[in-house]
Parts: C-alpha cells; structure tokens; sequence
C-alpha cells in the first residue's frame, strides 16, 4: 500500500518528477564520465612512464644517485642482460651508459643529459623507433649518430644531418668534446624530458668516456606489473652489489599523480552528489507543502509516524531508481566508445598535455565494481536527503495541517 502511494504521489506533478529524474540521470552520467576519465588519465601516465620512460625495475651502482656527475658504472653488462632475461615475467631489457654534457650548435648551447643507448634493446623496451619525428632511428653506419627531442630540436632550429658538439667529462674526470651528426628528432609524451634528452649509440658513448663492457643504468620492461615485486627480489638476488628499484622507487611523482586523479575525481563525484541532494530536498519539500492538508487527514485516520516517514522515503528512492539506470546506461554507451576510439584531449588543451607527461588521446576506463560504487552513493544520497522532508512532515499536527 505504501508503495503505490508512494509511486501515484511521484506522478501526480509529472514535470517536477520528470526533472528531478533527470537531473539524477545527468548527475550520475557525469560522475561515471568524470570518475571513468580521471582513471583512465591515471592509467595512461603509469603506461607512458613505464613503457617509455623508467620501466618496471631499474639497476644502478649503490653509489648512481648521489654522484651523478661523475656517476659510478656497473661492469659486466651483457652477462648481466643475459641473467636478467631468464628471470620469470621479464618482457625485455636494456642498458645504458649517461653522461651530463653541453649541447652546442651554431644557434646557442643547453645543458643535456646524454644516453647511449643499444637501438635493438632500447626498442624493445621504450619504443623509441616509433617516436622518430624526422629523419632515422640509427640506420646511418657512420659514427657518431644521435637523436635529439623535438622542443630542443625546434629551439636551435636543427634539423637532420645537421652538426652539433657535445661536451662532457669522462672516467677520469677530463673533458671531452665530440662532433656528433643529428640523424634523428624524437618526439615523446614528455616534452620536458624532449628537451634534455638526447641519444646516442652506446659503444660511440662508451669510447669517448673510456669504457667497455659497462653501463650506469639497466631497465627492465616485465609482462605485466603483476610481475614487479617478485621481479624485484629475484634480480636483486642475483645481483646483490647492485641497486635495484621498481617505477615507484625511482618515479614516485608517477604514483602520486595517480593518487591524484583517484581523490580529484572523487571531489567531482561529492559536488555531484551535493547537486543531486539538494535538488532532492527541494522537491520533496515542495511536495509536502504542497500536500500539507492530505498528510493532515492521512495522519488523522491513522497513518503513524513510521508509515509515513517510509512513504516520503520511498517516494525519493523512486525518483532516483528511475533516473540513475538511465544515466548509468548513457555513461556506459560513451565509456565503451571512448575506451575503443580515445578522446583526443588537443581539441581542449592543444599539446599542452605532453608538458605534464600525458598523451594528448586519453582512454577512459571504470571497472564494474566502481559503477556500483557510484550507483550505491547516489541511493544513499538520496536516502540522507529525504530525512530532512520526512521530519519536516512528521512535525505537522493533523488538525492544523487540514485546516492549512
């Protein structure tokens, strides 16, 4: 009975009711929409960090990070490389050799950090082959080859086979200047790492600072992230001399940002709600003051206070139970899409994005089980919002409410 008291009451001013539905529709596609971007901006930093920037794991000499400069080697590196490609979940692995430097050109001079890198390797783990904007990704069999970031690139108007000096200093702390010859410019989703960023052919590096079969820094790409704890322990096992960290360690920024997008769209989905709840009160009060006299004789024949707070109760979850399948529907359909197709974010912010490390194409994405979180904090919105009505026409008094 209370039901289909309930339910006739929602109908009797439909345009109200139909608004309020709709504005919990909109409410709850929004959140979904929101929450769903927010996750998959997260989601797409953590993959452009690891897969193009710091890896899954990363070995340095204990001493790497606090003497950068002058930075201590790890020696034996392909055996190294070939231990580590044996280690269960390890997709592929590089190493590099880094130098701090100058950069100059006929146009100005940049502080660089310098990376040689083995191409076949590095391909595999960073895909930098498919970052080449202009000119070749190490095809030229002459020496001295390097790759240079498209915002340094455009800052000293270089362009491919064009001549630029690098200068650094090498294991024995003498200075070094060599002529390298431009065959490729590189654009990343990092435009700030671009811009100190250059590479080079590791045994060209390694002549010039007088080593051999030795790196500063190996990276290793795993399967999944799944695999980084234990990866972590079983290399660090094999190598115990050697420093070895996850992409938390070395990019804790990464995990931060990612902490970020979860609690920012959490703020979105709260100023939702708020919209939502007093959208809610305003109409259920309109309702009972509309309804004032009605209550009166209700109450006056015997409806008790119990029945008539879970009549108004009700009548507010019949609204929301009616509007939010609608918009979890609506925001399913334009989650899927995007998921597929990207949401291409240079209509909105130009390349803006890169100078933060995101890709200007963003892939939203919600779990099931966070759908049902929102669904869940709408209802109990709902409910919380409808206490405030009951009360207000629990305090009526039958006689004076049907003399109103």
């Amino acid at each position: 009975m209370i039901f289909t008291i309930a339910w006739r009451n929602v109908w009797r001013h439909r345009v109200r009711s139909l608004v309020i539905m709709t504005s919990v529709a909109l409410g709850v596609w929004a959140g979904l929409t929101l929450n769903s971007l927010y996750i998959g901006m997260g989601n797409e930093r953590l993959k452009i960090a690891i897969e193009n920037e710091v890896s899954h794991i990363q070995l340095h000499h204990p001493d790497y990070a606090r003497e950068f400069t002058q930075a201590p080697v790890m020696n034996n590196i392909q055996t190294a490389l070939n231990q580590i490609e044996t280690v269960e979940g390890v997709k592929a692995v590089c190493a590099r050799t880094m130098a701090m430097g100058m950069l100059a050109t006929a146009t100005g001079s940049a502080g660089v950090q310098i990376t040689g890198i083995q191409p076949p390797n590095e391909s595999r783990v960073t895909q930098l082959q498919t970052k080449i904007k202009e000119g070749t990704f190490f095809t030229a069999s002459k020496p001295n080859s390097l790759l240079i970031g498209a915002k340094l690139a455009k800052k000293f108007k270089i362009k491919p086979r064009s001549k630029v000096i690098l200068t650094f200093q090498d294991a024995s702390n003498e200075l070094i200047s060599a002529a390298f010859w431009v065959e490729g410019i590189y654009q990343t989703y990092n435009t700030a790492l671009d811009e100190v960023m250059v590479y080079v052919n590791q045994p060209d590096l390694n002549k010039l600072l007088n080593l051999t079969d030795q790196a500063h820094e190996i990276a290793v790409l795993l399967q999944s992230d799944d695999f980084t704890a234990s990866g972590k322990n079983k290399i660090a096992t094999l190598f115990p001399d050697v420093k070895v960290q996850t992409w938390k360690e070395i990019s804790p920024d990464t995990e931060l940002i990612i902490a970020t997008m979860t609690q920012a769209s959490m703020v979105f989905v709260i100023i939702i709600l708020l919209a939502i709840s007093f959208g809610i009160i305003n109409t259920m009060l309109m309702a009972i003051l509309e309804r004032t006299r009605e209550i009166g004789v209700l109450m006056s024949l015997g409806m008790n206070k119990l029945k008539l707070f879970t009549m108004i109760l009700t009548e507010t979850l019949l609204l929301v139970l009616v509007g939010c399948p609608v918009g979890v529907f609506i925001a399913w359909l334009l989650i899927t899409y995007l998921s597929e197709n990207g949401l291409d974010m240079s209509v909105f912010a130009g390349e803006s994005m890169g100078d933060f490390g995101f890709s200007n194409i963003i892939y939203p994405d919600l779990l099931p089980a966070q759908y049902v979180q929102i669904i869940m904090l709408v209802l109990i919105t709902a409910l919380i919002s409808s206490v405030f009505p009951a009360v207000r026409a629990l305090s009526l008094k039958p006689v004076e409410a049907i003399r109103a």
